[in-house]
C-alpha cells in the first residue's frame, strides 16, 4: 500500500506540474513556464511594500485575480482617455497575451518584490507612459491626454483596486478587509507618481463616483469590450475564460454593466466560479514560483 500510495502521489505531482507549466506559459509568455521576472522577485536585500499577512499579498496570490483583471479592463474601457491610450498605443489586438504578461509583471513585482525591484519596475512603467499620448473626442471637442496624467492614472488605479477587491471577496474562500486592501494597495502607485488615492473603501467608491460625468460607452468602447470578451486563446483555455468573463460581468456594479450594455450573468455563475477557481488550484497544485521566490528572499533576510 505504501508503494502504491507513493506511485499515486508521484503521478499526481507530475499531472499538477504539467498543468502548472501550461498555466504559467499562458500568463507569462515564457516558453518554459518560468516567468522572466521570477529572479527579480527572489533577489534583493530588502523587504518590499507588503508582507504575507497584508491584504494585497493575500489577494494577488489567489486566483480571484483572473476575474479581477477582466473586470478592471472593462471598467478602464469606460474612460475615453484610458480607452484612447489602449486603442491608439496598445498591441492588444495582435498580442493580447503579451500585453497581459506586461501587466502581470508590474502586479507581481510590485506585490512581491523588494523595494529596489519595485522602484525599477515603476521606472519601466513610467518610461512606457511617457510614450503614450494623443487626443480623443468628447462632446464635439478634441481633448489631449497623456498616460501619465494624474486623472487617468487615478481612474486606472480605482478600477484596478475595486475590481481585484470585488473579485477576490466574491469568488475566493478567504475574503480580506476592504479598508485594509484599499489603504495598503495605495502604496503601489506612489512610485508611479500618484499620491492622492483613497484610503478607505468608502473613499474608493466616492472617487469612482466622481468619474460618472466623464465615463461613457461609444463604438470604440464596444469594440474593445468585444475583443476582451472574445480574446483569442488556446482551445483548452476558452471554456475557462468564458466562465471568467461571465464572473467579471456578474461582479460589476450595475451602473457600469448597464453603461457597457452587458446582459446580467446567470445566477449559477457565482457558485460555479468559486468551484472552478478551487478546481484550478487543485489541478495545478498549491505551489507558486513567484510567491515562493518572495518568501525565500524574506527568509534569507530574516
Amino acid at each position: 500500500m505504501a508503494k502504491e500510495s507513493g506511485r499515486d502521489w508521484s503521478k499526481n505531482n507530475r499531472v499538477q506540474e504539467y498543468f502548472s507549466v501550461k498555466f504559467r506559459k499562458l500568463l507569462s509568455g515564457a516558453p518554459d513556464g518560468v516567468p522572466p521576472w521570477l529572479q527579480v522577485i527572489a533577489d534583493g536585500d530588502t523587504g518590499g511594500l507588503f508582507i504575507p499577512t497584508d491584504a494585497p499579498w493575500i489577494v494577488h496570490r489567489d486566483f480571484g485575480t483572473l476575474v479581477g483583471g477582466i473586470r478592471a479592463l472593462l471598467m478602464q474601457a469606460l474612460h475615453p482617455g484610458s480607452l484612447a491610450g489602449v486603442a491608439q498605443h496598445s498591441r492588444y489586438e495582435t498580442d493580447a497575451l503579451g500585453r497581459l504578461s506586461g501587466t502581470i509583471r508590474w502586479l507581481t513585482v510590485t506585490t512581491f518584490g523588494s523595494h529596489a525591484a519595485v522602484a525599477a519596475e515603476a521606472s519601466r512603467v513610467n518610461r512606457l507612459h511617457e510614450r503614450v499620448s494623443g487626443n480623443y473626442e468628447t462632446g464635439g471637442r478634441s481633448v489631449a491626454y497623456r498616460a501619465a496624467d494624474k486623472d487617468l492614472m487615478l481612474w486606472v488605479h480605482l478600477a484596478f483596486t475595486d475590481s481585484f477587491l470585488a473579485a477576490h471577496n466574491r469568488y475566493t474562500m478567504n475574503p480580506v478587509d476592504a479598508d485594509a486592501y484599499v489603504e495598503q494597495w495605495g502604496r503601489s502607485v506612489a512610485p508611479l507618481g500618484l499620491s492622492k488615492v483613497p484610503h478607505t473603501y468608502a473613499q474608493l467608491q466616492d472617487q469612482l463616483a466622481g468619474f460618472d460625468a466623464v465615463i461613457r460607452c461609444d463604438e470604440t468602447t464596444k469594440s474593445v469590450v468585444g475583443f476582451i470578451k472574445n480574446v483569442k486563446l488556446p482551445w483548452y483555455a476558452r471554456p475557462i475564460y468564458r466562465v471568467l468573463w461571465l464572473a467579471a460581468v456578474a461582479s460589476l456594479q450595475p451602473k457600469y454593466r448597464e453603461l457597457l450594455a452587458l446582459a446580467e450573468a446567470p445566477n449559477w455563475i457565482t457558485p460555479f466560479t468559486k468551484w472552478m477557481l478551487r478546481a484550478i488550484r487543485t489541478t495545478i497544485g498549491p505551489e507558486s514560483p513567484i510567491e515562493d521566490g518572495a518568501l525565500r528572499r524574506l527568509e534569507r533576510l530574516g
